[in-house]
């Protein structure tokens, strides 16, 4: 792997830096030796993410608050005021509790938090060399028509029209957002390149900062679930997703699709396998048999299709060097880190 030439270390901008994803991101950062900088939506958020870090840790991190990602300029003042960035990781997207208008409350907010930040380091930070976008999986598959085997060449079908339909919006949303910015880079041919990181369900050790089980990322959701007793009666279907990546895979993915050369032009399907909510049941039974009597029926079906669509994870295996963490450690450290953290189950 072919690193920027020069110190391979500098200054990163991480935004959303409470999320799941970024909190790993910046882990991963800290510990190879960058300054970074994250974005809070405010100083208690702020505060929380440099608590969490390690007193070592801390003297490399900092925060600003940028309350709302999708607001017009909203970046401006982070590199006016502090224009020396070597890279930026965008993980942020738009906070939306009441969604009324799919195209006003979603779809508008997504597409102007991604491109309102290239605008501002293209105006501001000069020396910004490569922006990495935390991307979906959505922006790749189709479910009404799956591919026999999807890679980084497969865009989802939706429209602007699809982003009408609450059903779709979210989907479309993605897909339109990660156009958008790679629509930026060919237009406007800024001082940066792009690499974008199209992430499939994430599972894996909560972060430290979480303030509660019901702030855990929505993937995680159905593990936390489990070890509350939630499924004990039955398990949930597991569709729409049967594939799922572990976090610290998907920060790593960033992390080197900013370090790498090679990595720039390019979106990484980043995706470690299949998964049901059967497996995860039976993960959880055979690496934690106290916690089996929560847990759904043994005898439960698997609904993992026998013709699940497939997918092609080699080129984020080449460029980008990874080798993926498999289910079973997966789920057994996601568990693991929720027990560590005490909170109430």
């Amino acid at each position: 792997m072919g690193e920027h030439a020069g110190s391979p270390k500098g200054k990163v901008l991480v935004t959303g830096g409470s999320g799941f994803i970024a909190s790993h991101i910046i882990d991963v950062l800290l510990d190879d030796g960058f300054k970074v900088a994250t974005t809070a939506r405010s100083d208690e958020k702020g505060r929380r993410i440099l608590e969490s870090a390690s007193p070592a840790q801390r003297e490399r991190l900092s925060y600003v608050i940028v309350d709302d990602v999708a607001k017009d300029k909203a970046f401006d003042s982070v590199f006016e005021k502090d224009p020396a960035f070597d890279y930026v990781v965008h993980t942020a997207s738009p906070y939306q509790l009441n969604v009324q208008d799919p195209v006003r409350d979603l779809l508008d907010p997504a597409i102007k938090g991604t491109t309102g930040i290239l605008k501002s380091i293209k105006a501001y930070a000069p020396a910004v060399k490569r922006v990495v976008l935390t991307s979906s999986s959505a922006a790749i598959v189709n479910p009404l028509n799956h591919a026999k085997v999807y890679d980084e060449t497969h865009w989802a079908p939706w429209t602007i029209e699809h982003a009408r339909n609450p059903k779709w919006a979210y989907e479309a949303s993605k897909v339109l957002s990660e156009k958008a910015a790679w629509n930026f880079i060919e237009t406007e041919r800024p001082n940066f390149d792009l690499a974008v990181i199209n992430c499939t369900f994430t599972f894996g050790p909560v972060q430290r900062n979480l303030p509660s089980l019901n702030a855990m990322n929505t993937s995680n959701h159905r593990i936390r679930d489990m070890i509350m007793g939630k499924m004990k009666g039955g398990l949930s279907p597991t569709a729409p997703v049967f594939t799922f990546v572990d976090v610290r895979d998907v920060a790593l993915a960033h992390v080197r699709a900013m370090k790498v050369r090679e990595a720039g032009g390019n979106r990484f399907y980043v995706v470690g396998g299949h998964f049901s909510n059967k497996r995860i049941a039976d993960v959880i039974r055979n690496t934690y048999p106290q916690l089996a009597g929560l847990l759904p029926p043994e005898d439960a079906h698997d609904d993992l299709p026998a013709d699940v669509y497939n997918f092609d994870n080699s080129k984020s295996k080449k460029i980008l060097g990874l080798e993926y963490v498999g289910l079973e450690e997966s789920v057994k450290d996601t568990v693991q880190s929720i027990l560590d953290r005490k909170l109430e189950l």
